[in-house]
């Protein structure tokens, strides 16, 4: 028996190492366990004291004074606060919940990045090993909201991207990297929340940095290919979500290639 165990070790290591060699970000998939129903808060919540922090400490281009989030801790924690004691209801409209969701996403990332800081990467932290939906950083139940312990993974994945169907969700979640959409210096409001998501497009596909738009050839972010089924959905495509948004409009068979994604700290 004893020698039989050790016959078998190496066969029940290969998923763990098959896992291991899995691309490391944030990228598409089910969250592990479905999402419950939260206690719900009457009236949306207000986000004027994460508006004025976004104010203070992120610049046009998105990069964020870590160290001022640190120096206005006290007043983060309290936002995050009534994040976490009002999920959405469902009397809530739609872009009220969208707008928690988001707000709730980002303004958690910053929070994961405080706690770590200073780093160099999001992917610092946590294993060396990283297996995505189980050991990365989106992975890592940090934080509740409605009394339900929480990942970023859930958010993005059980929430936003199966309750709303709205890809444009990707150009508002921000995972505290260089190559990610820029972090809005305002929080997004329901009022706002269609205009906010259009130039969010906009910002990031006239990026040169992020996306390079050419007739004949493109080489896109690699959320285009990371997300590409959410791209795809009601008759769209790569192309017509990049068009919409591109001063420079691609061909519907143009060659498309994927930058390399910029991991470091979207910092000031």
């Amino acid at each position: 028996m004893k020698n039989l165990t050790k016959s078998l070790l190496p066969l029940l290591a290969l998923p763990l190492l098959a896992a291991s060699l899995l691309p490391c970000h944030a990228g598409p998939g089910p969250a592990a366990h479905p999402a419950r129903s939260l206690p719900a808060a009457p009236t949306p919540v207000d986000h004027g004291t994460y508006e004025r922090l976004l104010k203070k400490h992120v610049n046009e281009k998105g990069l964020v004074s870590y160290v001022g989030f640190k120096a206005d801790e006290k007043e983060f924690n309290q936002y995050l606060a009534s994040l976490s004691k009002n999920p959405p209801a469902a009397g809530w409209s739609k872009p009220e919940q969208m707008a928690y969701w988001i707000n709730a996403y980002n303004a958690y990332t910053l929070r994961l990045i405080l706690d770590h800081y200073p780093l160099q990467s999001i992917k610092d932290i946590g294993s060396k090993i990283q297996i995505p939906f189980v050991t990365t950083p989106w992975a890592a139940k940090f934080f509740s909201i409605g009394g339900q312990k929480m990942s970023l993974d859930h958010i993005e994945h059980n929430i936003l991207r199966k309750q709303f169907d709205d890809p444009r969700i990707h150009f508002a979640l921000v995972c505290a990297s260089i190559s990610c959409p820029r972090l809005r210096p305002e929080a997004y409001t329901a009022a706002r929340l269609n205009q906010q998501l259009d130039d969010q497009g906009r910002d990031f596909l006239n990026n040169k940095a992020k996306n390079q738009v050419g007739k004949t050839q493109a080489q896109l972010s690699k959320y285009f290919d990371w997300y590409k089924s959410d791209w795809e959905k009601n008759g769209q495509s790569v192309a017509k979500w990049v068009n919409r948004y591109s001063a420079t409009k691609m061909n519907d068979n143009a060659q498309v290639s994927y930058l390399d994604y910029n991991w470091n700290l979207n910092k000031q």
